[in-house]
């Protein structure tokens, strides 16, 4: 009787259970403060079509400075650097370039599988409610899967079939939310 139970309950809780074959790849903290550090966890929950990924590439948003990524073992890491459209002010200098792409590529993630790529920046003085979008491109074997579509301004980016991670900004660093 009781494995019986367990039973329906598992059964309900797959039925209820977000498809994650249709899961996208997503950030796992969506709501950062403004000119503050803010760590970036894009969470891949599966590869393209039952093929294993091989490599993920990220487009940082304008306003997002100092990025650094961090290396996966097994990964190659190769970041595009370039100019922001207007000088930051950061720890006492100016920066007037930095990474715009961060590129892993050579691994080997199973579709079965699960991982995160994981970098680090500095969110400039943004207004709360701007959304950041950091549209991910998702290469595997013989596939690509493009997260890049950008929802119009009050769109449910859940409509969208590949909408790109996006972040909301709260307060500034160190105000209430």
């Amino acid at each position: 009787m009781v494995r019986t139970l367990a039973g329906v309950a598992l059964c309900g809780a797959l039925l209820t259970a977000p498809d994650l074959a249709a899961a996208h790849v997503t950030l796992e903290t969506t709501k950062a403060p403004a000119d503050g550090s803010y760590k970036a966890v894009l969470r891949v929950p599966h590869g393209c079509d039952g093929r294993p990924t091989t490599g993920l590439r990220v487009r940082i948003p304008e306003g997002m400075i100092a990025v650094k990524p961090m290396p996966k073992p097994g990964w190659q890491l190769n970041t595009v650097r370039g100019r922001y459209e207007h000088p930051y002010d950061y720890e006492g200098s100016r920066l007037t370039e930095g990474v715009k792409e961060i590129d892993w590529s050579g691994g080997d993630l199973p579709d079965d599988f699960y991982d995160e790529f994981v970098f680090v920046g500095r969110l400039t003085d943004f207004a709360p409610g701007t959304v950041l979008s950091f549209p991910t491109v998702q290469e595997c074997k013989g596939a690509v899967q493009r997260w890049i579509e950008i929802p119009a301004p009050g769109q449910d980016p859940d409509e969208l079939e590949a909408p790109a991670p996006q972040l909301t900004i709260g307060q500034g660093a160190g105000e209430d939310d």
